[in-house]
């Protein structure tokens, strides 16, 4: 083929050959569209979760989530996910970023066991992970990543742009003081302020029971969208989880929040237009749990106590470590079986009024369901009934509001899913998603290498 200089680019496309080749490209385009999306994978994954969110938030459009409901109408979603066991937040949402199990992953409940302690904590800390997360594998592909307000990031190395679920347990901590320390990059606070959220009080970061707090995280997760369009963006939504335990199921403050929590996505789906990047972005929603109301609160520690198996201090012999909805049995030294058959021989002994309200699960139970592997039983009480921590008390105690932590096959506990974007086929309803099943997703949107060891594809939600 033959054009000249003067002719350039307008002499190569009038020529026979070039013009036939996109005649033949037009009619593929046409007649096999699918064909070209199939070649495109997400080049920008944004993981939203709804702290608590249950799937009649977007099944039903009573509920005030206009947002949830577009998503799901116009993407995939399931009719409940299962998550994983406790049904808490921090195992869950570290299982949906690694694909794996909490007793493989090690992030067993939200506050580590320690009986010792005399005051809260937290699992904030990245290094607790065992196992890669996605942050790690696309990180390692040069590629960037951001967290805001996601759990266990507190000192990631492969989050690029990081504002971590990091606060104090004090009204009179400074959380700003806090978070500064916890940001990464060292000066991302500062941006933030300057460009996103404009002066914030202390109490309107990473706070419980101030709408505000979603409405600045949701500023935060569009502004990090916007500026850098992160090609894994993680973030979590928080208030729905807050008021659903004030509440329970049903309130104003419960109704209030799922719009709050439904503007925030609202802002990551225009950050994402306004980023230009709306065709190769997907968007997946997900919850964490889902919720029950309560009526009582079990304390087997009482149990305990009374029977001389845990006292406080350095020779606690056998303690319950709560997961709100369940409770889990560990022992100081691990080869004591007196201890141990001393617990059972007490807890097959109970009064039937107690013995009525909570079932055993034995180890190979736990086994199957991927929890600790140093905790020798646990309890799942009926739902309703929560269980607490202390040793002192009366065993049993009125209550009122809501929680989670239930075994996960209980229908209260059964949280949501959508998928909606890039990659996604419209119109595929799943019966059941599971939490460690969002990991080999997100892997196969991104087109990335990642051993998800629990996890597995649907590969019918994508195009």
């Amino acid at each position: 083929m033959k054009f000249s200089k003067k002719d350039g680019l307008r002499g190569y496309f009038q020529s026979p050959a070039v013009k036939l080749g996109m005649y033949r490209l037009l009619f593929i385009t046409l007649l096999f569209p699918t064909l070209l999306l199939r070649a495109q994978p997400s080049r920008h994954v944004i993981l939203i979760t709804i702290d608590g969110m249950r799937p009649e938030f977007y099944e039903d459009p009573a509920w005030p989530a206009p947002n949830l409901q577009h998503l799901m109408q116009e993407g995939a979603y399931a009719i409940r996910m299962r998550p994983v066991f406790p049904t808490v937040t921090l195992p869950n949402h570290t299982t949906m970023i690694t694909g794996a199990l909490p007793a493989r992953h090690g992030v067993y409940y939200n506050q580590p066991f320690n009986p010792l302690a005399t005051g809260m904590s937290w699992n904030f800390f990245a290094n607790i992970i065992r196992v890669p997360t996605l942050f790690d594998a696309v990180h390692a592909t040069g590629k960037v990543t951001a967290a805001i307000d996601w759990p266990v990031t507190v000192g990631s190395p492969s989050i690029d742009y990081n504002f971590p679920d990091y606060w104090g347990f004090s009204d009179t901590t400074d959380n700003i003081a806090l978070i500064r320390s916890g940001v990464h990059p060292a000066g991302l606070w500062d941006e933030l302020e300057q460009n996103a959220l404009g002066k914030v009080p202390s109490e309107e970061i990473n706070s419980d029971g101030l709408l505000r707090t979603d409405e600045n995280a949701g500023r935060i997760a569009a502004y990090l969208i916007r500026r850098y369009k992160p090609t894994f963006t993680a973030f979590h939504i928080t208030e729905t989880d807050h008021a659903q335990h004030e509440e329970g199921r049903e309130g104003y403050f419960v109704r209030t929040a799922v719009a709050a929590a439904d503007r925030a996505v609202g802002d990551v789906l225009e950050a994402v237009e306004r980023a230009g990047i709306k065709d190769s972005t997907t968007i997946i929603i997900a919850g964490d749990h889902g919720f029950a109301n309560i009526h009582s609160v079990l304390f087997p520690n009482v149990c305990l106590a009374q029977a001389g198996l845990f006292q406080k201090g350095a020779n606690w012999r056998a303690k319950f470590q709560s997961a709100s909805g369940s409770c889990f049995l560990y022992l100081q030294d691990r080869h004591d079986t007196k201890t141990l058959m001393a617990v059972k021989d007490l807890l097959a002994r109970l009064p039937e009024k107690y013995k009525s309200l909570f079932r055993v699960l034995d180890r190979p139970e736990l086994d199957r369901l991927g929890v600790d592997s140093a905790a020798f039983l646990a309890l799942a009480p009926t739902v309703g009934i929560a269980i607490g921590n202390s040793g002192e008390g009366e065993v049993l105690r009125g209550a009122h509001g809501g929680t989670h932590g239930f075994m996960n096959d209980e229908p209260e506990m059964m949280t949501g899913f959508i998928a909606y974007g890039a990659g996604i086929r419209k119109g595929v309803v799943l019966h059941e998603m599971q939490t460690q099943n969002i990991a080999p997703l997100v892997a196969k949107l991104l087109g990335i290498t990642f051993i998800c060891p629990d996890g597995i594809l649907y590969p019918g939600i994508l195009r």
